[in-house]
């Protein structure tokens, strides 16, 4: 019996130890199979991998990035990533904090793979939470493909994610693989990485973060597009509530704070960046044009010959505007446009005018424009240059209703309408363009160049030119007192005067009006004369100067456009840009120094290496004696002229109070100025400029047939002289910008009177007796 016992147990011993044996054997064989799979996902079996150098620099979209002159961030540039990296210094500890509570506890304890958490999320099979490192996670966003539903797939992406988050450890710090993560992810709304999310969902940049701001993003981290404060706003802020109670867990917050951060609500500061919406719109548009033509100029191609991409690379691109003086110009017109614009529509409603907005058309003459206008739309180019459809075709389109969104002073308006509805009802609508530029360094400080970029793309400081009217006549006085030496205190009659025919090619003899049809028959000085935009004055000068010594000094104040030289160019006959008037108006605040208008100091790559320094373009037009003496003339427009509403508190009628104005202006430092207003109200204008500030404004409609009916409403000083006045006293206002009160500086050797008012020395008299007309 004894001998039966032992052999039992000698065979319950051999078992037991069969059974551990291929315990240690199966345990074995699936360590060596783990270690088998994360050798072949290392060696590329599964998928390539990134190189060392790869690592070192992973490739993402960098989008292009528009600073301003103080600093601040007017837009970007990119295509499906508006990302700008930022370094972790540039992180506050507080979100960083909540990062590590909420995402990867034992961040600083692991190489990039937590066991403990990996072991947990296997043994609850995931109930307990994930097992994604925040090194993971961001090996997941560069490099790995989209999550497969095969689960043999998943497991494989899994292991490479392994493999790469190993090496990113290797590669980078933990603070520079948390700055790279945040970098990195997409939190909706055109917010790629933590910049462009803090400015769109807070408006600031992200060390501004508070507390329970950086709590809310961290807790999107999870699903972006779950945890949408604008869809679902109770679930992301309890989203946020969980992440400050990790960070109370990780003892990051006191539970005091806790629960005090967790009773507000999320607040979010919508800042949506796109490239329609924002600041500088129309600045950024032709910014972008002009950026195209740099990176395909071969000097400008990157050392391995490649083109730069504007939306790809990460570019800097540093520019003169100046972001407070671009708001206030963008207020500005915001605040002047919709009430001139509610005066237009009550003069334009079917019974006061039957042909609104048009005047002096015929119905035949209404529908050329029309048709004019469908050929010349987009959708006429897109359906017939990209959809290949016939004439008929797109022409029918342009009647049938359709729904879309247009434009109103008091918000956009959904609507079922035709496209050729449409039209007519967008040329219903007054158009600005504004320019502010430094004239002593050519710094364009604002740019607005319509009333809504979304609705209204058209350019209206460069791309588009416009009868400039009496805003052209300083060019006259200016060659007059260049050849002539003749001083704003001269006179000369205030009657009719004719240009005979031939002289200077003019096919019939040129006797053009006063703005009122009338001429007082009096000696006027010549200050007078340009304050009041006296025609017969200006014909005089024209007369004796020459059409064509006027249009070679407007071409050197760096007018392009073309100027036929003809005694009617005085009266402001040419089309100018806003661009160009403001540049030729500075040379005159500049003592005659010309300085090319720039809009670009310098472009970076994402490294800061510089790529582009501007380069000064100058030149001498006129002495400094001829320039300030045209200043002191248009001093003259503000002291007693079209442009003296300036120094008063309100405009002289109820009706131009309440309607067109109701600003307090009020200035009583030197300005000097012009208005300009076209024959038929169309375009008005008003040039405005103190010693280190010139801005040009126009307004008028789409086509010139649109327009008010009587020069009250239609004139510059209506239309385009308030916006300048409430962007200079929103520009005063902020004494930080240091736009001068000071008056003009006088040239140290001065030979012509520029002072009516002061008596005039016996030795400094002139030769012709005053109130004389000026012996040419």
């Amino acid at each position: 019996m004894a001998k039966k016992s032992v052999a039992k147990k000698k065979k319950g011993n051999t078992g037991f130890l069969k059974f551990i044996k291929w315990f240690w054997l199966l345990f074995a064989s699936g360590v060596a199979a783990g270690v088998l799979v994360f050798l072949l996902a290392s060696w590329g079996v599964f998928g390539k991998l990134p190189t060392f150098e790869v690592l070192e620099n992973p490739q993402t979209d960098l989008a292009s990035e528009i600073v301003s002159s103080d600093g601040e961030t007017l837009g970007k540039f990119y295509i499906d990533a508006n990302r700008t990296p930022v370094s972790f210094s540039e992180l506050p500890d507080h979100l960083v904090k909540a990062l590590i509570a909420t995402e990867d506890e034992r961040y600083y304890d692991h190489s990039g793979i937590d066991a403990r958490g990996t072991l947990r999320a296997v043994a609850y099979m995931g109930s307990k939470g994930g097992a994604s490192t925040i090194t993971q996670q961001l090996a997941k966003l560069l490099f790995t493909e989209r999550a497969s539903s095969n689960i043999v797939a998943r497991v494989i992406q899994k292991v490479k994610e392994w493999v790469i988050a190993v090496r990113l450890e290797k590669q980078y710090t933990k603070e520079e693989i948390i700055a790279m993560y945040l970098n990195q992810y997409d939190f909706g709304y055109n917010g790629d990485g933590i910049r462009s999310a803090a400015r769109i969902y807070f408006g600031k940049e992200p060390q501004n973060l508070s507390i329970q701001e950086s709590a809310m993003l961290v807790g999107m981290l999870k699903n972006s597009s779950l945890y949408n404060p604008f869809r679902r706003e109770k679930l992301t802020l309890d989203r946020r509530n969980t992440v400050l109670s990790q960070m109370e867990k990780n003892d990051f917050l006191s539970e005091e704070l806790k629960d005090s951060l967790q009773q507000l609500p999320l607040e979010i500061d919508f800042h949506p960046e796109s490239h329609r919406e924002g600041i500088a719109t129309y600045f950024r548009e032709y910014l972008r044009d002009w950026l195209k033509k740099w990176a395909e100029d071969p000097k400008n191609f990157k050392p391995d010959g490649e083109k730069y991409n504007i939306y790809l690379d990460g570019l800097k691109i540093y520019t003169t505007i100046d972001s407070r003086m671009q708001a206030y110009a963008e207020e500005a017109v915001n605040e002047h446009m919709p009430r001139l614009q509610a005066e237009f529509f009550h003069q334009n409603t079917p019974d006061r005018n039957p042909t609104a907005p048009f005047l002096g058309l015929t119905n035949d003459e209404i529908d050329n424009l029309l048709e004019r206008s469908i050929k010349q739309s987009e959708r006429w180019r897109h359906m017939k240059y990209d959809l290949k459809k016939n004439d008929k075709e797109i022409r029918d389109s342009f009647d049938k209703e359709i729904e879309m969104t247009v434009f109103s002073w008091e918000g956009e308006i959904d609507t079922l309408m035709t496209p050729l509805d449409s039209i007519r009802y967008y040329k219903k609508f007054l158009r600005t363009g504004m320019m502010s530029m430094e004239p002593q360094t050519g710094h364009v400080k604002a740019w607005v160049g319509g009333i809504d970029y979304r609705h209204f793309q058209y350019d209206q400081v460069k791309q588009g030119s416009r009868q400039v009217g009496s805003t052209f006549k300083p060019f006259v006085y200016a060659a007059a007192i260049d050849q002539l030496h003749v001083s704003p205190c001269d006179s000369l009659p205030d009657v009719q005067f004719c240009i005979e025919k031939d002289k200077y090619g003019n096919p019939e003899p040129w006797c053009p009006k006063n703005a009122d049809g009338k001429f007082t028959g009096e000696m006027m000085s010549l200050k007078d004369g340009l304050a009041n935009s006296v025609n017969s004055l200006t014909a005089r000068l024209m007369d004796k100067v020459g059409p064509q010594p006027v249009v070679n000094m407007v071409k050197k104040l760096g007018v392009e456009a073309e100027i036929l030289p003809v005694p009617s160019i005085g009266l402001g006959t040419p089309d100018i840009s806003v661009y160009e008037m403001v540049g030729a108006y500075g040379t005159f605040a500049n003592q005659g120094v010309y300085v090319k208008p720039v809009m670009v100091t310098r472009i970076e790559d994402k490294n800061g290496t510089v790529l582009y320094e501007y380069v000064p373009e100058t030149r001498d037009v006129v002495s400094d004696e001829v320039a300030y003496t045209t200043v002191k003339l248009m001093e003259g427009v503000t002291q007693g002229g079209s442009g003296t509403r300036l120094r008063h508190k309100w405009a002289s009628t109820a009706v131009y109070k309440e309607i067109i104005t109701g600003y307090p202006y009020e200035f009583n430092n030197p300005i000097a100025g012009k208005t300009g207003t076209t024959d038929n109200q169309s375009d008005g204008w008003f040039m405005g400029m103190v010693p280190n500030l010139v801005t040009g404004v126009w307004v008028g409609a789409e086509d010139r047939a649109a327009h008010f009916a009587s020069i009250t409403y239609g004139q510059g000083a209506s239309m385009a002289l308030p916006i300048w006045a409430l962007y200079m006293r929103k520009c005063y206002n902020n004494e930080d910008l240091g736009v001068s009160k000071e008056a003009f500086q006088e040239p140290e050797e001065l030979t012509i009177r520029v002072d009516c008012d002061k008596p005039v020395e016996e030795e400094d008299k002139p030769v012709e007796a005053e109130e004389v007309e000026i012996d040419f």
